[in-house]
């Protein structure tokens, strides 16, 4: 494992503090130690408080922040006393250890501390460091786990068996490490956990963590289990009806619309091949903290009936005598000789961790089964993490979710104008959303989990097809379709207007949402809470103007095949409503050109046409987006086949 420290870099940082903020960095960097929050550092340090007497606090890694990431704020700082003192009890409930953390904090703004906190105390080191390094857990997560870390490590180590996080590992490892630490002693290994290191510094703890994860790896290459063959990778056939069928038998068991991905990942969808995961992928996850995220167990093949009635006895097996309540029981995680590695969550950053634990996951069974055998904890242990009544807790206080979270949107010409706008409002209501366009640039536009840019010439219907296709592999469905790509040409009369640009018209503003429609219409069938579909008329449809007869035309037929696809469609559950448009002047069809053409038209000043409504009031690309975004919402769940115009008001439309 490479050793990131840089002494130059580190002569930056001046304080303490500083310091551990630079090498918890550096941990953080690298994903075979941390995964999306896991991990914690702490620090030492003498601080005066307002009376102006002396105390020893420790700064310890916060929730909700990533050791990638973490900031100084990112610390909180809890008196070490305290901490110790607690230690010492016999007992502490979760909730109780909970209140004593952040009441023996001395900055009350600092996040809540890792439930790790007092661990991290009883430690008699300045700074300790604590990953779940895959080297690590691929070693403890074997039959002879234990013996195999005292041939590594010898009397460098202190080894402590597997027990629950918080008080009690804390409790047990202050008493183990009291009783065995002797001069040689660097590091404590958690079995099916993870590694403690310390120092005197932060060089020396960082750089000793980074030197017992590479003994570890060290070890497994010794051992013939460190390199892994990619098995040969099956032929399968297009899976796009059978992820959408998933997608909703999944959301029906969760009881919310859910995020697919499906891996590209070569080796992710080797191992999703191999014949023996009944044995390798049927355990439990690499460390319990895991659970939280990926369920204990991965499905197997795509019958979620079977599974939810599997994690339904797990449940009643492991709460007997309690109260606690049953989380959903839909999977998290899905392997299938023919779909791939499917990860799941309530939203795409949820199935990117998902994904990416369990991309580490199969690493680690994979050079366990070469050491011997992958063998994971036991059913109750894991059942305890993933009903922990701290996690229960969160799951208690609940919180309403954006109103689209988990569902899945497309906008054409999504890169400007009202296309964007729509993209941003949809975004804002928690959907994942694909944008497409002509333009390049859509497929950076946005850099977050939930945005993916497509670029696409609509007047392709190959390119449509692989565009809906590319939506449903990265997300798993499609729940709302929004129709906005369009040409507005210059004006034409019909007497003047050429064959070949009525077609040109033609073909993108009518067409290509016909190919949308056809294409879309099994996913939005699918769709968990019912498809939904806007289309971008124009005032044009009710109020057409001399000069514009391809795209009056064109936004006219668009109208009609609306309305028949709400007749049609009604029986699948899916509402199509439109939305007619004018004086919209911040998209890509208004150019300068076809903005001044316009106004000569009618004989006015550019200024005096883009306010000739009825209120005299601006018009943005946002206000049709946001009105587009709600007529997908549940305001207007029980309307279809509607029509209505953002215009400012129109004499002539009214």
């Amino acid at each position: 494992m490479q050793n990131l420290w840089n002494d130059s870099q580190a002569k930056k940082y001046k304080t303490d503090l500083e310091l551990r903020v630079y090498s918890s960095q550096l941990l953080g960097q690298n994903p075979s130690l941390v995964l999306h929050g896991g991990g914690n550092t702490s620090v030492k340090v003498m601080e005066k408080n307002i009376l102006g007497v002396e105390e020893e606090i420790l700064y310890v890694k916060g929730s909700g922040w990533d050791l990638i990431s973490i900031e100084a704020p990112g610390f909180a700082p809890v008196r070490l006393k305290h901490l110790c003192d607690l230690a010492e009890l016999e007992q502490l409930s979760d909730p109780q250890m909970v209140n004593e953390l952040k009441t023996n904090m001395t900055n009350a703004a600092a996040p809540t501390p890792s439930v790790e906190a007092i661990l991290h105390a009883t430690l008699p080191f300045k700074y300790v460091d604590h990953s779940h390094a895959d080297a690590v857990v691929t070693i403890t997560n074997t039959k002879e786990g234990k013996q195999r870390i005292k041939e590594i490590y010898g009397d460098k180590a202190i080894i402590i068996d597997y027990i629950m996080p918080g008080f009690d590992l804390a409790r047990l490892c202050a008493k183990q490490f009291a009783e065995q630490v002797t001069d040689k002693t660097e590091a404590l290994i958690l079995l099916n956990h993870g590694i403690f290191t310390f120092g005197a510094t932060a060089k020396e703890s960082y750089q000793r963590h980074i030197q017992y994860v590479s003994m570890a790896e060290d070890y497994l290459k010794q051992q013939n289990a460190w390199d892994l063959e990619q098995g040969e990778i099956k032929e399968t056939d297009d899976a796009t009806e059978s992820i959408l069928k998933l997608r909703n038998n999944v959301s029906a068991t969760a009881g919310f619309p859910v995020i697919l991905k499906t891996s590209n990942n070569k080796k992710c969808i080797a191992f999703s091949q191999r014949d023996d995961l009944e044995k390798i992928a049927q355990q439990g996850p690499a460390t319990p903290d895991h659970v939280i995220r990926t369920k204990q167990l991965p499905m197997l093949g795509t019958d979620v009936k079977q599974y939810t009635a599997n994690y339904k006895k797990y449940f009643n097996k492991n709460s007997a005598g309690s109260d606690k309540v049953m989380l959903d029981a839909a999977p998290r995680m899905l392997l299938d000789n023919e779909l791939g590695f499917i990860a799941i969550g309530k939203t795409a950053k949820d199935a990117d961790i998902v994904e990416d634990i369990y991309q580490h996951t199969t690493e680690i069974i994979l050079r366990a089964e070469a050491l011997g055998g992958y063998k994971a904890l036991a059913d109750n242990d894991i059942f305890d993490m993933e009903y922990w009544v701290l996690e229960q807790a969160k799951l208690k206080k609940g919180g309403n979710a954006p109103e689209f979270t988990g569902e899945i949107a497309l906008v054409t010409g999504g890169a400007s104008g009202i296309g964007k706008a729509c993209v941003e409002a949809l975004l804002a209501k928690g959907a994942a959303v694909v944008a497409v366009d002509i333009n390049p640039n859509v497929t950076d536009m946005l850099s977050q989990a939930n945005y993916l840019g497509i670029v696409c010439d609509v007047s392709s219907e190959a390119e449509i097809i692989n565009s809906i296709k590319q939506t449903i592999k990265r997300f798993g469905g499609l729940d709302m379709l929004i129709l906005n790509a369009g040409l507005f040409p210059l004006s034409s009369k019909i007497a003047e207007i050429s064959t070949q640009d009525w077609r040109k018209v033609m073909q993108v503003n009518l067409d290509a949402n016909l190919i949308y429609m056809r294409e879309a219409h099994s996913a939005l069938k699918q769709a968990p809470n019912g498809g939904r579909v806007v289309m971008l008329g124009s005032k044009n449809v009710l109020a057409p103007g001399p000069g514009a007869v391809a795209y009056s035309a064109s936004k006219a037929a668009l109208t009609q095949m609306a309305r028949i696809a709400a007749l049609e469609w009604g029986a699948d559950n899916i509402r199509i409503n439109t939305l007619h448009p004018d004086a919209i002047f911040d998209t890509a069809i208004w150019t300068e050109e076809v903005l001044n053409a316009r106004a000569k038209h009618y004989g006015m000043s550019v200024e005096d046409y883009k306010c000739k409504n009825i209120l005299k009031t601006e018009l943005k690309s946002s206000d049709v987006a946001d009105l587009a975004a709600a007529m997908c919402g549940k305001l207007f769940a029980k309307t279809t086949g509607a029509q209505l115009p953002v215009d400012g008001g129109n004499d002539r439309v009214i």
